[in-house]
């Protein structure tokens, strides 16, 4: 067979190459027109940024707070153990020394009845009324440091273990105000969760008004593609990105607000760790944290977006 000669013919491409064309096509135009209009583009991060950051700050708080608990919990953990008055000092001295080898135990301080009064003259304001007591009412004492990382778990077990020694009158662990310290951030996660809940809804609002009104803008646009024979897939697509956009943009800018006010807080939280002996140090938000809410930013954008466009293509037909 004959070869035919003239222009070689290019190939059309295939449906893939196409699709990945239109996405970019999309994706362009959205840009050029979020340029086109830099204040209302700006207006509009603005307040999807700022929405955002609200929710994103407090779970960046939260996640501090729960890392300082842990900090102090881990340096704070303590079991103090009450002796019996028939217990003298020499018995005492010679049980501090014996638990301070036992395995998840730092240190084991003597207190005696004396040395407790003492303490507790210098550190309270009723010395004269302590004066008038004959009797030294405290007990002597001993308070064991667990090693840092010993978990909760372990300090109880320990706890229940020592309160049945003879010597020993009562046991107490002094980590009450870490359980209350947890339970309160418990308490602000679930808030946190239901402002953002309600944050994501205004998201939504702001995203799908403006998308809206950037549909009435083009409205005569999306009739002749419409006329055309264009598919509602095609005539979305852009508004959905530009959804994406407002997303994308917004989250960054909540990341901004969000590492800006960590950043001002940094020093007074350091300074504030340092009084309690703690090397901790205010952190912005982790990985985790920080992929989630980007990943929701987008999802609110787009689905803000998505419905705005879904309701307002069935109105706009060919006459």
């Amino acid at each position: 067979m004959a070869k035919v000669a003239g222009r070689p013919h290019s190939p059309t491409p295939g449906a893939p190459v196409r699709w990945l064309q239109d996405h970019v096509r999309a994706l362009t135009e959205t840009t050029r027109r979020l340029r086109v209009r830099p204040a209302a583009t700006l207006l509009t991060l603005l307040v999807i940024g700022t929405t955002l950051a609200l929710p994103a700050s407090l779970q960046a708080l939260l996640g501090n707070l729960g890392a300082a608990g842990r900090s102090l919990g881990q340096r704070s953990l303590q079991i103090t153990l009450f002796i019996r008055d028939s217990v003298d000092q020499a018995a005492g001295r010679a049980l501090a020394v014996q638990l301070a080898r036992r395995p998840g135990v730092a240190t084991a301080r003597y207190v005696s009845k004396d040395q407790a009064l003492a303490e507790f003259k210098a550190r309270s304001q009723a010395a004269d009324a302590l004066a008038l007591i004959d009797d030294n009412p405290l007990p002597a004492s001993i308070t064991l440091e667990l090693d840092p990382g010993q978990p909760r778990s372990h300090a109880q077990t320990l706890e229940q273990q020592l309160a049945g020694l003879p010597e020993i009158e009562r046991a107490h662990i002094d980590a009450a105000w870490i359980d209350r310290l947890y339970a309160l951030a418990n308490l602000l996660q679930r808030a946190v969760w239901l402002l953002a809940a309600a944050l994501a809804v205004t998201v939504l609002i702001v995203v799908g008004n403006t998308i809206r009104l950037d549909i009435e803008n083009r409205r005569e646009e999306t009739v002749v593609l419409k006329l055309l024979g264009a598919p509602n897939g095609y005539v979305r697509r852009p508004f959905l990105y530009m959804g994406l956009c407002y997303g994308a943009g917004g989250a960054l800018l909540a990341w901004a607000l969000v590492a800006a006010g960590m950043a001002v807080l940094a020093r007074p939280v350091s300074e504030l760790a340092g009084l309690y002996h703690s090397d901790f140090a205010l952190q912005g938000l982790s990985l985790r944290d920080a992929g989630l809410f980007f990943a929701c930013a987008l999802a609110l954008g787009w689905c803000g977006a998505f419905v705005t466009v879904s309701q307002h293509l069935r109105h706009i037909e060919p006459s």
